[in-house]
């Protein structure tokens, strides 16, 4: 099966990437960086990681890497705004680098391996393009292992309407889990495992995370998914929006994204 990204680059879409740091989505990563680092970042979207990880190896070079050309136009944006002159974006797909062995001191891929058919051969070509000595970091969320208060009931619809479209997709939405076993299916001996967590519980945080996710709901490639796919009919889509806004309205609403992370020695 082809990879097929569900979520797409909607501007829903993109708003939510956009917001996200090497701080808060990287940091089981960042202790192992040193400034002279080579890294390859796999799927980096509009490139606010990769930004930030080019600016923590002044000596070194990022490369960032994704499978759709319209969305590094904004990552080469980001880094031109930076001043960051050690960056460079191209596209390609994780199951075929187009990189000789041994490329790279540190290749990390985050929230991508939900998304692709073999997620073991991805790991196993990062692991083949980075350096003896070097580490590949994987970050993914797992999204039955979301929770959120107050239980809205139209949440649950939407958790299960998602997890069905993802994996009509060829993904698999609890990645996070498995990111482990992933990794000693890949040949991954030397594996430092661990979990984190983003949490959205402000009056802004909720109204920007609800607005996203009730846009990205009728308006996103995950929209055309899931009625093309048979999952669900506009009006099912609408309603699951709407439950997204009823949340977004609560002021004692709290929302937690649990996230499974490896670090991968090579």
């Amino acid at each position: 099966m082809e990879p097929v990204y569900t979520h797409g680059h909607h501007e829903s879409v993109l708003r939510s990437h956009s917001r996200r740091t090497a701080a808060d989505s990287a940091a089981h990563l960042l202790p192992a960086l040193r400034p002279h680092h080579e890294i390859l970042d796999v799927g980096c979207g509009p490139g606010t990681i990769t930004a930030d990880l080019a600016a923590l190896v002044p000596q070194g070079r990022v490369t960032g890497l994704d499978a759709a050309a319209e969305v590094l136009e904004k990552a080469r944006a980001v880094a031109r705004e930076r001043g960051l002159e050690n960056v460079e974006f191209t596209t390609g797909d994780v199951h075929a680098l187009d990189f000789p062995d041994g490329s790279f001191d540190v290749v990390h891929a985050h929230q991508v391996l939900q998304h692709v058919p073999d997620p073991v051969g991805a790991l196993r070509e990062m692991r083949r393009v980075c350096r003896p000595g070097g580490v590949v970091a994987v970050r993914d969320a797992d999204y039955a292992a979301m929770t959120w208060y107050p239980p809205i009931p139209g949440l649950d619809d939407w958790l299960d309407l998602y997890r069905r479209v993802a994996r009509g997709a060829g993904g698999e939405p609890d990645a996070g889990r498995r990111l482990l076993a992933w990794a000693r299916a890949a040949g991954f001996t030397d594996v430092t495992a661990s979990a984190g967590t983003w949490c959205y519980a402000t009056p802004e945080d909720r109204a920007w995370w609800s607005g996203l996710w009730a846009e990205r709901t009728v308006a996103s490639s995950y929209a055309a998914l899931a009625v093309s796919g048979g999952h669900t009919d506009r009006a099912g889509l609408e309603a699951v929006a709407g439950a997204w806004r009823e949340w977004g309205r609560q002021e004692d609403g709290w929302f937690a994204v649990l996230n499974g992370e490896l670090l991968c020695q090579v």
